[in-house]
C-alpha cells in the first residue's frame, strides 16, 4: 500500500513537471511558439541545453555532483548537461540562442533563414510559418486573400520578451500572442515578484500606511528570497524545455527554477501583510483574504504562462512558502523588537546579513539570481539599521496599541494627492540614490580587490565584486527609504 501511494506521488510530480503541460497551458491561454520543425527535433533528441545558456561540460559536474567546479573560466557559468544514458555531454553549444534553445550548423536554420524561408514557403503554398495553423497554411494557399489576411494577422500579433537574458543578453524568440487580455495581466502578474515593484510597493507602505507593518514585511522577503534562492541552487533544476514551451520571458531564463522564488514572494508577502494588518486595521476578513489569495493565484499562474516554470515548480514554491510563514510568523514581533531596542542589533544585523550573502554564493557558481539574493539581504540590512536608528532618535515612532484598531481613512482627493506626492518624490530619490551608488560602488570595489572593471558584466562575476557592490548599493537604499526620506518629508511638511 505504501509503495502504491508513493509510486502514485512520484508520478504525479513527473506529470506536473512535463513541459508539455506548460504548452498545452500556453496554448489555451493563446499563445503560440513559431519554432522550426527541423530545429526542435535537433533540439529534443541531440542537444541537452540546460535552461536555455549555451553550456559545456566540466568534469565533476552534474545536477547531482558533489561541490562546483566552474573549468577555469571567468566567463559566465556554464551549466551542467547529461545524455539520456546520464553521461555528461561533452559537445560545446553554438550558434546562439532561439527561445532557451540553440541551432546547430547543418541540422537547423539560423532564427532569421527560418522564419524567412517559412514565410516564403507560405507565400508559395508550402508550409504555414506557424505551428497550429489549419492544414498547415494549405487553405490560406488556395485563396491569395485568405493567405495575406492570415499573414498580415500573424504579423500584428508577433512579439518578443520584454527584457533580455539577464545572464547571457540574448533577447528571446519572437512568439505569437492571440489573447492580449492575458498577455497583460500575467505580465502584471509576474512583475508583482520583481525589483521595480518591491523599490515602489514596500516604500508606500511605510510611508503612507503603516511602518511597523513595513517592517515585518521586509524580513519575511529578505528571508524567503534567501531560502528559495538557496534551495535553487542546491536542487540545480533547469527551466522547462523549449520547444515545446514557449519563453515569454526570458530574463531569468538562465536560472535554476526549483522552487519558483515568484511563487514563493507572491504567496508569502501578500498573506503576510495579511495577517499582519488584519486586526490592527478594521477592514472585512474576506476582503483581506481574497486580496491576498488572487495576488498569490495571478503571480503562480503567471510563472506558468511565461514558460518559466512547470506546475510543479509553482506549486512546491507555494507550499515551501506556506512553511516558512508558519515558522516565521510567530516570531516576527520578537525579531522587530530586538532590531528596534538591543543595543547589539547593528553588529547581529551586519553579521547576519553578510554572513548568509557570503553563504549564498558558495552554493554555486557566479549567477544574476546570487545578486538578486545578496540585494534582498542588503535591503533587509539597510532597513534594520535605520530602523533601530530611527527609534534612538525617537523619529517616527510606531502609535501606542491604545489606538488600535486602526480605521482605514476615506479616500479623499487630498489624501490620494498627498500620498501619491510622497510616493513620486520618495521613489525618485530612491531611484536616484541607487543610480548614483552603483555609478561610484563598481568601481570604487573593483580598484580596491584588483579586478579590472572595463566589463562592468565580467567584473561582477567576482564574488569580491558583486557581494559588495549589491550590499553597499540596496543597504544605501534600504537605510534612505526608512531614515532619509522621512526627514526628507517633514523637512517639506509632507508627513
Amino acid at each position: 500500500m505504501a509503495k502504491d501511494l508513493k509510486s502514485e506521488f512520484v508520478q504525479l510530480c513527473k506529470n506536473l513537471q512535463d513541459p508539455h503541460l506548460v504548452a498545452k497551458f500556453q496554448q489555451f491561454c493563446g499563445v503560440k511558439g513559431i519554432f522550426s520543425p527541423r530545429a526542435s527535433e535537433t533540439d529534443r533528441e541531440k542537444e541537452r541545453l540546460h535552461n536555455g545558456v549555451c553550456t559545456t561540460y566540466c568534469p565533476g559536474e552534474g545536477e547531482n555532483a558533489q561541490g562546483d567546479t566552474d573549468c577555469g573560466s571567468d566567463g559566465p557559468r556554464q551549466r551542467k548537461t547529461t545524455s539520456d544514458q546520464n553521461n555528461p555531454a561533452e559537445e560545446d553549444c553554438i550558434n546562439g540562442l532561439l527561445n532557451g534553445t540553440a541551432q546547430i550548423p547543418g541540422d537547423g536554420e539560423t532564427e532569421g533563414h527560418s522564419v524567412k524561408n517559412r514565410l516564403s514557403s507560405a507565400r508559395d503554398g508550402g508550409e504555414s510559418p506557424m505551428e497550429g495553423s489549419p492544414d498547415n497554411g494549405r487553405e490560406a494557399a488556395h485563396d491569395p486573400s485568405k493567405q495575406s489576411e492570415s499573414m498580415d494577422a500573424t504579423a500584428r500579433g508577433r512579439v518578443k520578451p520584454l527584457r533580455k537574458n539577464s545572464l547571457t543578453g540574448d533577447g528571446g524568440q519572437e512568439f505569437i500572442i492571440e489573447n492580449k487580455f492575458l498577455f497583460y495581466l500575467f505580465t502584471i502578474g509576474t512583475e508583482l515578484g520583481n525589483e521595480m515593484f518591491f523599490i515602489v510597493f514596500f516604500p508606500f507602505l511605510i510611508w503612507n500606511v503603516d511602518a511597523y507593518v513595513s517592517r515585518q514585511l521586509i524580513v519575511v522577503w529578505v528571508w524567503v528570497l534567501f531560502l528559495g534562492q538557496s534551495t535553487k541552487d542546491l536542487i540545480r533544476w533547469t527551466r522547462p524545455a523549449s520547444p515545446p514551451v514557449v519563453k515569454v520571458e526570458v530574463f531569468y531564463n538562465s536560472e535554476y527554477s526549483m522552487p519558483s522564488t515568484h511563487a514563493m514572494s507572491g504567496t508569502a508577502v501578500p498573506f503576510s501583510l495579511f495577517m499582519l494588518t488584519y486586526g490592527r486595521w478594521e477592514y472585512p476578513f474576506i476582503y483581506g483574504l481574497g486580496l491576498a489569495l488572487s495576488w498569490s493565484l495571478l503571480v503562480c499562474v503567471s510563472r506558468v504562462y511565461m514558460g518559466m516554470h512547470s506546475v510543479l515548480e509553482v506549486i512546491a514554491g507555494f507550499l515551501y512558502s506556506v512553511l516558512i510563514l508558519a515558522v516565521i510568523q510567530p516570531l516576527l514581533d520578537q525579531i522587530d523588537s530586538f532590531y528596534l531596542t538591543s543595543p547589539h542589533a547593528p553588529l547581529v544585523i551586519v553579521t547576519l546579513h553578510v554572513a548568509l550573502g557570503l553563504l549564498a554564493f558558495t552554493l554555486d557558481s557566479w549567477s544574476t539570481s546570487r545578486g538578486d539574493t545578496a540585494q534582498a539581504l542588503g535591503t533587509g540590512a539597510g532597513a534594520a539599521l535605520a530602523s533601530h536608528l530611527n527609534h534612538l532618535l525617537g523619529l517616527a515612532p510606531d502609535p501606542p496599541l491604545s489606538e488600535l484598531p486602526f480605521a482605514l481613512q476615506p479616500l479623499t482627493a487630498a489624501l490620494v494627492g498627498r500620498s501619491l506626492l510622497r510616493l513620486a518624490l520618495g521613489v525618485a530619490v530612491l531611484l536616484a540614490t541607487r543610480a548614483v551608488m552603483k555609478a561610484l560602488t563598481i568601481p570604487l570595489v573593483c580598484r580596491v580587490v584588483g579586478v579590472p572593471c572595463d566589463d562592468v558584466r565580467r567584473a561582477r562575476q567576482h564574488m569580491e565584486v558583486e557581494l559588495p557592490y549589491r550590499y553597499i548599493v540596496y543597504g544605501t537604499v534600504g537605510f534612505s527609504c526608512i531614515f532619509l526620506v522621512p526627514l526628507l518629508f517633514s523637512y517639506l511638511s509632507l508627513s
